[in-house]
């Protein structure tokens, strides 16, 4: 706990067995009131891992996608009755030490939700991410902050720190069960009015490091573009209301 409030880590995991115990062991423990992985029909040994380390363990018996994987975990955290939830991929390519961090931004700050950014302090590229993502992640990025009207400095990190209060609030089963989830959550958020704060977040780009191809990337992208552009399309209709009851 910290200040009284329940602290929930949950793990998205599909074929996780190689760095579960890494991530795992890099967590403020002592601080966590819980930890909950999600297995979305790993192929591996993640789910004995898992078990083995004393992690509450929740199976998919067939694969749903990243974003289904995390309607699961935010579903259990709350159920558990966490008071802040924090998404941590087990494939280590974040720093599960940032977590209190992330935690202390809610807890204590004025923040309603805080994402680990690989963007702020300049070094994505030469923690290895590849350079056609780093410009995708930028160019996608400038064009939601400027449909959403924010100013955040990425929206594609899987990094993600949330309160209760929000997790309650936004449409969450509504959502997409691909990828495409975060930036639909992510829209809803900002233009709901909630405060989204942003900590710098070293990455590790490593051979079992997830991450997804080209291919997906490309539909991954034009997903972003239709968020932005409903986005968009959300706030002048927002601002026709307003100015005509005004």
């Amino acid at each position: 706990m910290i200040h009284g409030k329940r602290i929930v880590v949950v793990m998205p995991a599909y074929n996780a067995s190689s760095t579960l115990v890494r991530t795992y062991a890099e967590l403020p423990h002592d601080v966590l009131d819980g930890v909950v992985l999600v297995d979305d029909a790993s192929k591996d040994d993640t789910v004995e891992i898992a078990k083995g380390l004393g992690i509450t363990t929740v199976l998919h018996p067939i694969n749903r996608g990243y974003g289904g994987n995390q309607k699961t975990c935010y579903a259990t955290a709350l159920k558990q009755g966490a008071d802040v939830v924090i998404m941590v991929h087990p494939d280590y390519q974040y720093d599960p030490r940032l977590v209190l961090a992330m935690c202390a931004m809610i807890v204590d700050g004025p923040y309603d939700a805080v994402i680990g950014s690989r963007i702020l302090g300049g070094k994505a590229m030469a923690g290895g991410m590849p350079w056609w993502k780093f410009f995708a992640n930028r160019a996608l990025t400038f064009i939601e902050n400027r449909c959403l009207g924010a100013g955040l400095s990425e929206y594609h990190t899987g990094f993600r720190a949330f309160s209760r209060a929000v997790l309650e609030a936004v449409p969450i089963q509504s959502y997409s069960d691909d990828f495409i989830f975060d930036n639909e959550m992510m829209a809803d958020l900002i233009l709901a009015g909630y405060s989204v704060g942003e900590i710098s977040c070293p990455t590790k780009y490593f051979q079992e490091a997830s991450s997804i191809n080209f291919r997906r990337s490309v539909r991954y992208g034009f997903g972003v573009l239709r968020v932005s552009a409903r986005g968009l399309f959300r706030r002048i209709r927002h601002s026709i209301m307003a100015s005509r009851h005004g």
